[in-house]
């Protein structure tokens, strides 16, 4: 079984050696960077399973780089966990808009860090997009991931696509957040349900006119719908 890789992006050097130490114990592979430039060089040579990324760093914060690495085509599937001393829920929503797939407020317990790493590299590969589905005008070919409305295409973000892929698949019938988090997540994924609240925005708003296609069903969840 190979050896997991975690790229921890950490300047407090202290905090990193911490984690590192306890990565070890469980048998994975540390790569620290104290800084952004240390930490694309380290991806550059060889991309790690998941990133431990802390949100205020010299140089570039954790957001600029969770974006950058999220727009780039060879890093966009790698779990970012971040790390950060903000546990407000406006810098919550921001980390996981910045492209985070979770976040962990400090001061954090190691055990708790470890649980949700092991979560994320467990984590059984949500449904993959592979054939051509319609509802209404919009359409979705998984193949080429291409998505229009009206005959129009539109730009979707990784997530936002997996998520509309599931929707369409399932179309009209009401899914709740944590049935949506397993499916397009990925089960056993540690993160919390307002994830899921942040990318149907995401979505909404790359849909544009068939935004309203995806309705909110009061205290129970999201469908999408062909009547609008």
């Amino acid at each position: 079984m190979k050896m997991a890789r975690v790229l921890v992006v950490e300047d407090e050097s202290a905090i990193a050696e911490l984690i590192a130490v306890n990565l070890r114990h469980q048998g994975m592979l540390a790569i620290l960077a104290p800084d952004g430039d240390a930490a694309q060089k380290a991806i550059d040579e060889v991309l790690p399973d998941v990133i431990l990324l802390d949100w205020m760093l010299p140089g570039h914060s954790g957001l600029v780089l969770a974006r950058r690495w999220r727009a780039d085509a060879r890093t966009k599937a790698i779990p970012i966990l971040m790390l950060t001393a903000r546990g407000d829920e406006p810098d919550k929503v921001a980390g996981l808009d910045a492209g985070a797939d979770d976040y962990i407020t400090k001061p954090f317990s190691t055990q708790e860090l470890l649980a949700r790493i092991r979560a994320v590299l467990r984590r059984r590969a949500p449904e993959q997009a592979s054939d051509w589905v319609g509802v209404g005008d919009l359409q979705l070919d998984g193949a080429t991931h291409r998505v229009t409305f009206q005959d129009k295409a539109l730009k979707l973000g990784p997530t936002e696509f997996k998520l509309l892929n599931y929707l369409m698949h399932h179309a009209e019938r009401v899914h709740s957040r944590s049935q949506l988090l397993d499916r397009v997540w990925g089960d056993h994924v540690f993160i919390e349900e307002r994830t899921v609240d942040v990318h149907v925005k995401r979505l909404r708003e790359a849909l544009g006119e068939a935004g309203t296609m995806v309705e909110t069903v009061r205290g129970v969840g999201y469908r999408i719908t062909s009547k609008t």
